[in-house]
């Protein structure tokens, strides 16, 4: 099989994608990769991850969502909610795909939260969820009115809110962040979670991963020792715990 880059439609937004297989031929599980905040589907730690898992097995779809990367949207307009809602669409397309055994969900950072609330709007279709450095400090912030140095009033958000490297993001985004439904979500999906998060993570907290575990039934937190939020240091730790969890998932 060949690999292939495509856009996926989602409401009229084109969602652009890129599957990778494995080297062996025909049927095998898939894997779903979302980025983060301000990311692409090209950042160092996407395309490692996504690599090694073709490399024992899986094939990947790479996903860019609202705003980012080649995909419609502007940044200003999106929310976590439409991220969640357009990786349900890429979900229904992946599990329609005829090589595909087993599909799983993973994403990093922002595309760890919503790989969290979409685990738990799909518990039946996905066998196990993988967030690294999942940003559950988003609602946190939202409800603080303080966010990556932006701050604002929680209870009468202004329209439009800046970051201190001039980004805009409207006040639709924190006024549904502070409504997610996260713990709802871990207490909904039943199958197999790994928690990937560096314990220097300079942009979401260790905590938040410590925290996020407790909420689920079945997660094994792997910690990265001294890594910051993009695994800049260790990034062959992360892959060494990816693969390996992935692959006693599929025994």
């Amino acid at each position: 099989m060949e690999n292939r880059e495509f856009y996926i439609d989602h409401d009229g937004i084109s969602l652009h994608a890129k599957l990778d297989f494995p080297e062996n031929e025909g049927k095998c599980p898939l894997v779903i990769v979302a980025h983060g905040f301000t990311g692409h589907m090209e950042e160092r730690h996407i395309t490692a991850v996504a690599s090694a898992l073709n490399g024992c097995g899986f094939a990947t779809l790479r996903v860019e969502l609202y705003g980012h990367g080649k995909s419609g949207g502007s940044f200003r307009t999106h929310t976590i909610f439409k991220w969640v809602s357009e990786l349900l669409t890429v979900i229904d397309y992946a599990a329609k795909l005829d090589f595909v055994t087993d599909l799983y969900l993973t994403g990093h950072s922002q595309g760890g939260l919503a790989t969290v609330l979409a685990g738990g709007m799909n518990p039946d279709r996905l066998k196990a969820i993988i967030p690294l450095s999942p940003a559950t400090i988003i609602k946190e912030g939202a409800l603080k009115g303080d966010m990556l140095g932006a701050q604002f009033d929680p209870l009468n958000i202004p329209d439009t809110v800046e970051f201190p490297d001039g980004k805009l993001l409207d006040s639709a985004y924190f006024r549904t962040a502070q409504l997610l439904p996260i713990d709802e979500a871990a207490a909904r999906f039943k199958g197999p979670v790994l928690i990937v998060h560096g314990d220097a993570d300079e942009a979401v907290p260790y905590r938040c991963a410590v925290e996020l575990q407790k909420k689920y039934e079945n997660a094994k937190l792997v910690t990265i020792p001294g890594d910051d939020h993009c695994y800049d240091y260790h990034l062959d730790q992360v892959l060494e715990a990816v693969t390996s969890f992935m692959k006693n998932c599929c025994i």
